[in-house]
């Protein structure tokens, strides 16, 4: 006989971590159901018991109008939940493969907490399979119950876009799947209750993580042919944005642009899904090419800007390059997996001293997560080149003029994000 699954109305909700997909979602249930938040990080939950999230996902009035959320550091303030969500982080390893370590910690714990009929809905990206092959075994053992007999589990992929204000978790529709009928009902109409954009209910938990994975995969690849387009246009002296904005005046033209990939779905997601299809014997050709290709990006810049220098009066012995942005995307904290450390990481190859300034990202997170020592410039500084890495709104807002006053007079600029027209910079991608 079947546990019975718990009523929505008496939902007890406990979403497992707390970043940028869980603390938006613990908000949204934490204004209608009784939630507690859980997250290893002390810090963390502190700011965000003092009413403040420092991600910047969350309005400190949003938060505070989760009057009924909770936030904690310890397991077992999760014990008297009947619902939980597990948000963790599923980045990849130094050799490009599934580091499943946040999953599976988070696993481990909820199986000493779940009881009779508790449904567990994981919404971290996986490959297709995952969350039964790798996660159900270890709630089970954990727990000592029978998977869809004794509590039930589900998938719903997190479409979180950091930094973005119209699409939000309350405005994108929200795949939904369970492992029973019954459990894949309960699961679609409480994510149904708070996203106002609507739900999508699958057949299978399989077929939702599978469509999570492929939504990023086919960013990366359409990124990777837009950047093999500008390796090919630069050879050509043939500027990429007034090509690609010509091209985009066909109705069905994709509108993508060329950059560094980084964040914590587009550089990571696709090698989920190469790691499961090596798995069963099938080496994916496209998906590969694109991760390569677009990993390089930051060498090439590198070297664009030294070849710049060099042509711009000689290469100076001691060369000084102003990198402008460190985040992995505009007017956000975000440094998850930033590909903009690798400009600077080949530009110190070449032996050039480089400084990073971003007014968005925290020093700290900078200083442990990649070694760079953040800075803020003056005007008039030695600076042989400038290099717009990222588009935040303050470098757009000194305009060209406020961009160049930071470097020597006749100082090398060169624009990755296209933030100024062509004509005023030495060299974009």
């Amino acid at each position: 006989m079947t546990a019975p699954l718990p009523d929505i109305d008496r939902l007890r909700i406990g979403i497992i971590g707390l970043g940028y997909v869980g603390l938006p979602l613990a908000v949204a249930f934490g204004e209608r159901f009784e939630t507690t938040g859980f997250d290893i990080n002390h810090a963390r939950v502190e700011e965000l018991r003092a009413g403040h999230d420092s991600s910047l996902e969350v309005d400190d009035d949003e938060l505070a109008a989760a009057t009924r959320l909770t936030c904690t550091h310890e397991p077992a303030d999760l014990a008297d939940c009947n619902f939980y969500v597990v948000t963790v982080p599923t980045p990849i390893t130094v050799n490009k493969t599934p580091d499943l370590r946040p999953l599976i910690g988070a696993s481990e714990t909820l199986g000493k907490l779940i009881a009779s009929g508790d449904v567990v809905v994981y919404e971290s990206t996986v490959y297709p399979g995952a969350t039964e092959e790798v996660c159900v075994p270890l709630l089970e053992a954990g727990s000592g119950l029978v998977f869809n007999r004794d509590f039930y589990v589900g998938y719903s992929p997190e479409r979180i876009n950091p930094g973005d204000r119209e699409h939000r978790l309350r405005t994108i529709k929200k795949v939904t799947s369970g492992s029973t009928p019954q459990a894949a009902e309960l699961i679609d109409r409480l994510y149904a209750s708070v996203v106002e954009a609507g739900t999508h209910l699958t057949s299978s938990i399989r077929v939702a993580e599978a469509a999570k994975v492929i939504e990023n995969t086919q960013r990366d690849v359409n990124i990777a042919l837009v950047n093999e387009l500008a390796l090919i246009f630069n050879r050509l002296d043939i500027d990429t944005e007034e090509v690609l904005i010509a091209a985009g005046t066909k109705w069905n033209f994709l509108p993508f642009r060329p950059g560094l990939v980084g964040g914590h779905c587009i550089g990571v997601d696709p090698y989920y899904l190469t790691h499961k299809a090596q798995e069963i014997g099938y080496h994916p050709e496209i998906i590969l090419a694109g991760r390569r290709l677009n990993d390089s990006m930051g060498a090439f810049v590198a070297s664009r800007v030294v070849k710049l220098m060099a042509a711009n009066g000689g290469f100076p012995a001691h060369a000084r390059v102003l990198l402008l942005g460190l985040t992995f995307k505009e007017n956000c904290p975000d440094l998850r997996n930033t590909r903009v450390v690798d400009i600077a990481a080949e530009l110190r190859d070449y032996g050039i001293h480089c400084d990073v300034w971003d007014p968005w990202a925290n020093a700290e997170e900078a200083r442990r997560e990649y070694g760079v020592e953040l800075i803020t410039p003056a005007p008039g500084d030695d600076y042989d080149a400038v290099i717009v890495g990222v588009a935040h709104r303050q470098f757009a807002e000194l305009g060209i003029d406020g961009v160049r006053a930071l470097a020597k007079p006749g100082a090398v600029v060169y624009d990755v994000k296209h933030v100024f027209p062509a004509q005023l910079v030495d060299g974009r991608l």
